[in-house]
């Protein structure tokens, strides 16, 4: 199997904690622990274990590196809308993963171009999808990939996750870069990190004066807070 990260890239270093990931990626802190770290679940005879399906590294504190980040969201296109059990997921991505031939393919361009067409096979064989339910299943894929931009080798490199609750309405303001002010939240096109900006519009600075202190536009500060303070700003 091809290798195309490592311990050394930065998009493989260990950075986010679970609650970086539920605040960046707005899915809820038991889920993505369980996919994870994994979970013990109630069984008739005792406990049986729910075995993570995006290993991280055996670490402590436990985080999660950029490329778990981006297998993460791109799992929400699959749970978002089809509730299934998450074991007849990992099968179809071991599936995937066995035709591509590459590590974390999730986080592959390779998966935008026909492994979604696979997975969605080997997926809708497993459920007995229908055809309807494929394309609905295909439509949140692509509205997902749709905000990972990949570098010249196909990797990804670049997450604009989302930011408001319906998918279309989600800008590409703020991005997440594990090249730029260690892989936090910022204003795309700068190094401006989305919480410090919150941190001190609640402090009470005003968003004028933040937009002129970063010689940034007020629209995408507003949006930076928002983000980070959907209730307040």
């Amino acid at each position: 199997m091809t290798e195309l990260y490592g311990e050394n890239n930065p998009r493989d270093i260990p950075t986010y904690s679970i609650s970086d990931a539920v605040r960046y990626l707005r899915i809820p802190a038991g889920t993505i622990r369980s996919w994870t770290i994994g979970r013990h679940y109630p069984i008739t005879n005792g406990f049986n274990f729910f075995q993570p399906l995006i290993p991280i590294p055996n670490l402590k504190p436990r985080l999660l590196s950029f490329t778990n980040l981006i297998e993460v969201h791109v799992l929400r296109a699959i749970r978002k809308h089809h509730h299934i059990e998450i074991d007849k997921v990992r099968i179809a991505l071991d599936f995937i993963e066995e035709h591509l031939q590459v590590s974390h393919p999730l986080a592959n361009e390779r998966f935008r171009t026909n492994g979604v067409d696979l997975f969605i096979e080997r997926y809708g064989s497993l459920v007995n999808a229908s055809r309807r339910g494929q394309t609905e299943m295909k439509d949140s894929f692509n509205a997902h990939l749709e905000r990972i931009e990949p570098d010249d080798t196909g990797l990804a490199i670049k997450l604009y996750p989302f930011t408001r609750s319906h998918e279309e309405d989600n800008p590409r303001i703020v991005v997440i870069d594990p090249r730029i002010a260690f892989g936090r939240l910022v204003i795309a096109g700068t190094g401006i990190a989305t919480r410090v900006l919150a941190e001190r519009y609640q402090a009470g600075e005003s968003i004028d004066d933040l937009a002129y202190d970063y010689d940034c536009e007020r629209l995408k500060i507003e949006e930076a807070i928002r983000c980070e303070l959907p209730s307040v700003a």
